[in-house]
C-alpha cells in the first residue's frame, strides 16, 4: 500500500494519530528545567502561526492524515489572546475530536469556563510543588496560588480527566512525590511524573543527576503501593500505576502514571506528530532537523501538498532518540538547540 494512503507512517511502521500544535514560543513562567532566567528572543506576531492556519493543519490532519487527538501546547497557550477562538474554530469543525491543553494555569482561572465553552475537552498542568519557595526555586515566579487557582477552575469547569505533570529535581523536589500524589489524588487527579529531559535553555541536564523512574517508584514505596495498570499502554507515553496507600492495601486510590522518556524509552511505540508555533514539523521531540509548512501556508498551496510535505516528514522519522534504546548508545544522543518551549511538549 502506498504511503499516501497510510497517513503519517514511518519507516518502521508506526503510525502518527496524536498531533500536538504549539500555539506559542512565550510563557509568564521561567521553570530551570526548560528555559533560561532571562534572555529569551520570541518569535515575532507574524512569525506565529495565525488562528486560520492552525485549524486548516488541524482539518488536513484529521481529514487526510488519520489525527485522532490533539492537544496545543506551548510556551503557555494561555498567553495567546486568540486561544478561545482557536479552539472554537477547531470544535466547529470537528465536533468529536479529543481537545486537550498542556498549561502551567497561571491565569486559566478566569479563562476555563470560556475554554470549556469553546470546546476544550481536558487540561494537562504542569505542577511540580505544592511549597512556594519551592514553587519560586523551580520557575523562578512566585505563582504557586495563580496555579492551583487555575487547576481549581479547571477541575469545576469540567475540564477532566485532569493530569497533573510532575518533574522531579535532585535536591529540589525530589522528596516531595508522596506529597504530590496524596494531593493528587485526594483530589481525583492522574498524577504523572516526568524524567527531567535534556530540553533545557541552560543545556545542564546530566543523565547521572536525573531524578529516574525507578527512583520516583522506591520513594513511593513507604506511603504507596504500586501495581501495573492493566489497562493496555496503547501508545500513551506514561506507564500507568493503580495505587493503594499503605494504610488501606485492599483499596483502590487512583492511578499515577510515570513517563521515563530518559531511562525507559517508549520510541517504538511512538505515535505523535510535532508542529511548532512557527509552521515546522518535529518528528520526535528530541528532533534536530525540522520541515517547515508555514512557507506552504502562506504560499497558495493546495492541502494536498502541505499533507505530502507532512507525510514525508513523519516517513524520515528516526527509529529513536539514542538515550536508553538497545543498540543505541548515549553518544549518539545530540541535544536540540531548542528548548522545550520553543518546540511543545
Amino acid at each position: 500500500m502506498e504511503r499516501q494512503q497510510l497517513g503519517l507512517i514511518d519507516r518502521f511502521g508506526r503510525v502518527a494519530t496524536d498531533l500536538r500544535i504549539s500555539l506559542i514560543d512565550k510563557c509568564n513562567l521561567r521553570c530551570t528545567y526548560c528555559m533560561p532566567a532571562d534572555g529569551m528572543a520570541w518569535l515575532p506576531k507574524d512569525k506565529l502561526m495565525r488562528a486560520d492556519e492552525i485549524q486548516r493543519l488541524v482539518r488536513i490532519g484529521v481529514r487526510d492524515l488519520g489525527v485522532r487527538e490533539l492537544r496545543l501546547t506551548g510556551g503557555e497557550p494561555l498567553v495567546r489572546v486568540d486561544l478561545v477562538d482557536i479552539i472554537a474554530g477547531i470544535r466547529d469543525e470537528h465536533p468529536d475530536l479529543p481537545i486537550s491543553m498542556t498549561t502551567n494555569a497561571v491565569g486559566l482561572e478566569k479563562k476555563a469556563e470560556a475554554l470549556a465553552h469553546a470546546g476544550l475537552s481536558r487540561i494537562n498542568v504542569s505542577l511540580d510543588t505544592l511549597h512556594a519557595q519551592t514553587f519560586k526555586q523551580l520557575a523562578r515566579r512566585d505563582r504557586l496560588e495563580g496555579t492551583l487557582a487555575g487547576i481549581a477552575a479547571a477541575d469545576a469547569a469540567g475540564l477532566t480527566p485532569l493530569k497533573i505533570n510532575a518533574v522531579l529535581m535532585r535536591g529540589v523536589n525530589d522528596d516531595q512525590a508522596p506529597e504530590l500524589l496524596d494531593w493528587s489524588l485526594r483530589r481525583g487527579y492522574e498524577l504523572r511524573f516526568i524524567e527531567q529531559m535534556p530540553l533545557d535553555a541552560d543545556h545542564g541536564w546530566r543523565k547521572d543527576n536525573m531524578v529516574t523512574s525507578a527512583e520516583i517508584r522506591a520513594s513511593l514505596d513507604n506511603e504507596f503501593i504500586l501495581t501495573q495498570d492493566p489497562r493496555a499502554r496503547d501508545g500513551a507515553p506514561a506507564e500507568r500505576f493503580q495505587v493503594a496507600r499503605r494504610t488501606a492495601p485492599g483499596h483502590l486510590a487512583g492511578t499515577v502514571g510515570i513517563i521515563a522518556s530518559v531511562t525507559e524509552p517508549f520510541c517504538t511505540d511512538c505515535r505523535r506528530t510535532r508542529i511548532t508555533a512557527e509552521g515546522r514539523i518535529m518528528a520526535c521531540l528530541f528532533s534536530r532537523t525540522e520541515t517547515d509548512l508555514m512557507d506552504l501556508l502562506r504560499a497558495d498551496a493546495s492541502d494536498a501538498e502541505i499533507a505530502e510535505r507532512w507525510r514525508g516528514a513523519m516517513w524520515g522519522k528516526p527509529r529513536a532518540h539514542g538515550m536508553g534504546h538497545p543498540g543505541l548508545g548515549d553518544d549518539d544522543f545530540v541535544q536540540p538547540d531548542r528548548t522545550m518551549s520553543a518546540i511543545g511538549g
